[in-house]
């Protein structure tokens, strides 16, 4: 789990139309990530709506992803919170309920300095033994993970050994590729910057369109991996059409409607997440999910 490399499903969360948390929809996802070879499965972070979900929830996502993958793949939970001792409950639950690694993201809306990063990070990091994944994604957190403060971490915690860089900056990525060592790696929190950062040191990506394409994403990172980059940029240009429209509105609305129109779930969201806001955005969903063929759900 310290070599971390290849395609990880962030999750969505499906919810009945009551509401509640869809265990049977979960259960079937994550099995149709399994057998369409999907490297890792990434429960509780953006894309599965964690905000909205209760402390009991959280628990229950993760204890029912652990259970459902079986051993199958690792699955990384996201634990993080602004809060630092929440951050820590969270995640020492998740390494008691048999994950192989945790995902923390900046703590949001305190902006804190390096320094408060740098002491949240590593107090959440002393609090267990499994590997924890840093989630760098300044948009939604307003605030950066500096690369000096990111090295500096690496160097102070063992099991801090990989970074999923959202941040939008792939010279940022560089440098954290740069000033850290072979055994500290970089996975791209955006699917259309990929197989740029796989160019440039990266090992793989925490994926929103895996959700649905799991297949198809993990041919693409494979050859990107092996170094095939010609093929592999021809795959990106066949999905970079999907990749846009999952981010024509906030994230999971778009994916998580291209879920519902092949039967994986509900579209239902929790606010103030809701339903894409006009149909104009709706039909551009449909087009690109039928464009690329994509089967219903069995």
């Amino acid at each position: 789990m310290k070599n971390l490399k290849g395609v990880y499903t962030a999750l969505i969360t499906p919810f009945t139309k009551g509401g509640n948390v869809d265990e049977d929809a979960l259960q079937k996802i994550i099995e149709y990530q399994i057998a369409n070879g999907i490297s890792g499965l990434v429960p509780c972070g953006t894309t599965g709506e964690s905000p909205t979900l209760s402390h009991e929830e959280h628990d229950r996502v993760i204890r029912l992803t652990v259970q459902a993958a079986g051993g199958r793949v690792p699955v990384i939970a996201g634990t993080g919170s602004n809060a630092t001792s929440e951050a820590i409950r969270l995640t020492k639950h998740a390494e008691e309920a048999g994950v192989d690694a945790v995902l923390l993201v900046n703590p949001y809306y305190n902006k804190p300095t390096q320094k408060g990063l740098y002491l949240h990070f590593k107090a959440i990091a002393d609090s267990v033994k499994i590997p924890c994944v840093l989630y760098n994604i300044k948009g939604r957190t307003g605030i950066n993970l500096e690369t000096d403060t990111l090295a500096r971490l690496a160097r102070d915690c063992t099991n801090i050994s990989t970074v999923k860089e959202a941040s939008g900056d792939l010279q940022q990525m560089k440098d954290v590729i740069a000033v850290t060592d072979s055994t500290f790696h970089v996975l791209s929190g955006d699917d259309n910057m990929t197989l740029s950062l796989i160019e440039a040191g990266g090992k793989g990506v925490i994926s929103v369109a895996s959700n649905l394409i799991p297949d198809r994403m993990t041919e693409m990172v494979g050859l990107a991996l092996e170094g095939k980059f010609t093929e592999a940029r021809e795959k990106e240009k066949a999905l970079s059409a999907f990749f846009k429209t999952m981010f024509i509105e906030t994230n999971p609305i778009p994916i998580k409607t291209a879920m519902a129109m092949r039967g994986w779930c509900e579209e239902e969201f929790r606010l103030p997440i809701c339903p894409l806001s006009s149909e104009e955005n709706r039909i551009k969903v449909k087009q690109v999910v039928d464009n690329l063929n994509i089967p219903m759900a069995q």
